[in-house]
């Protein structure tokens, strides 16, 4: 058995997704690539229920200071609620946790477990995990296996904590297990890290830079702004991008901005975590010529979340709107958040890089996990025109139901 954490599985199968706006990246041979004119049928994609099995694994040079139920506490129902808040209420994540410690055969040193797992001690433990839990558990039954050690062992080290692909599936009660999560968290854990490990496994990439001998800063990419970045991030949800991939948006709540010169493109955004109805009555944006997209009244969460300007084959400019809502409710800043999207970088290697409207300022130095790109949105009442592009946002009003008035001129 190869165990490939996080590198394998590229392409795959494919699915073709209902019918995309001309602004649509495609999907390329890049790892967990946020192209998504196809879903990669290798991984199972969010836009229903999903059951889980959690998993807990003891070993013989430690008694377990912990509970499983306690252990389950520390994820869920946080994982669960973070993800129907995400998805609009389309995607639910059911957990089902085994009661008892499921006790491994070799003791947890031998594992070897560290962020940089050699893969013939992955392997093993995964192959004895599987065997010690075989017998309880009927994985025909699950859509997501996590195996979850006992976090006070000696060898137990909470960087491995990760999603493993694997190239030869283990197989159990006749079903393939093609990637499982591998939890090592302490207890307390990580905020949100399993739904971090969990956006892997509906092949969302990293967003984090990881700096040469793992010195620097990690979050220069896209700071708080999205789970698969930071599971710190004061601004946690998943980019308007990421729920386009997932499902969770439509694309008549996508507006792809075509070259237009003038007076640009006028629309309105509703902040990306918005969910509940409208408020009627809005506000038209200011300034004269363009027709705003989006009419007052209609539902929020089920009017235009995100704004797209293709910028090449392989790379588009996105506009979102990003308010104290839903899973931002500690955002630093409220505003457009611009980033670049590039559908050929691979997980790790920048495939969204968040645009920073504000370059000579930072902000919420104590809680943010990059101050820098904390005051990242365009404002009320501000511009900003993207480095190296001749593309130009200005946010122009907000409307009475929350919606921000934008225009966007391109060419």
């Amino acid at each position: 058995m190869t165990a490939l954490a996080a590198t394998s599985l590229a392409a795959g199968p494919s699915n073709a997704v209902p019918p995309l706006t001309p602004c649509a990246l495609k999907r390329t041979d890049a790892h967990h690539s946020v192209g998504l004119d196809t879903w990669n049928t290798a991984y199972p994609r969010p836009d229903r229920q999903l059951d889980a099995v959690m998993v807990f694994l003891s070993f013989p040079d430690s008694v377990p200071r912990t509970t499983p139920t306690e252990l389950t506490a520390d994820h869920f129902p946080a994982t669960s609620r973070f993800f129907e808040r995400a998805s609009y209420g389309k995607f639910t994540l059911r957990p089902h946790a085994v009661r008892s410690w499921l006790p491994m055969p070799s003791a947890s040193t031998a594992y070897a477990i560290r962020r940089d797992w050699n893969s013939a001690r992955r392997s093993a433990y995964l192959r004895d995990a599987l065997a010690a839990s075989d017998p309880r558990v009927d994985f025909s039954r699950y859509d997501i296996v996590y195996f979850v050690a006992d976090p006070d062992a000696p060898g137990v080290n909470s960087d491995a904590t990760k999603v493993v692909n694997l190239e030869s599936p283990l197989r159990a009660d006749g079903t393939d297990i093609r990637r499982v999560v591998t939890v090592f968290e302490r207890h307390p854990p990580d905020r949100l890290v399993l739904a971090h490990e969990t956006g892997h496994v509906f092949d969302l990439p990293d967003l984090y830079h990881r700096p040469p001998d793992d010195r620097g800063d990690w979050d220069t990419y896209v700071g708080d702004w999205d789970l698969m970045g930071s599971q710190f991030g004061l601004a946690p949800d998943l980019f308007a991008w990421h729920k386009w991939k997932l499902g969770w948006l439509e694309s008549r709540q996508v507006s792809c901005v075509q070259a237009a010169g003038g007076e640009g493109t006028r629309l309105a955004l509703e902040p990306l975590g918005a969910s509940g109805p409208a408020v009627t009555g809005a506000a038209g944006a200011g300034g004269a010529g363009g027709a705003m997209e989006g009419a007052a009244g209609v539902a929020a969460g089920g009017g235009t979340k995100l704004a797209v300007v293709r910028t090449g084959r392989d790379s588009a400019l996105a506009f979102e709107v990003r308010g104290r809502v839903g899973n931002d409710g500690a955002v630093c800043s409220q505003g457009v958040l611009v980033y670049r999207v590039r559908s050929e970088a691979v997980s790790g290697g920048g495939p969204i890089e968040v645009l920073d409207a504000h370059p000579d300022t930072a902000a919420c130095p104590e809680d943010s996990v990059y101050p820098p790109l904390a005051d990242a949105p365009v404002g009320l009442g501000e511009s900003f025109t993207v480095p190296g592009e001749d593309v130009r946002v200005e946010v122009e009003s907000r409307t009475v139901a929350g919606a921000w008035g934008v225009r966007i001129s391109t060419g």
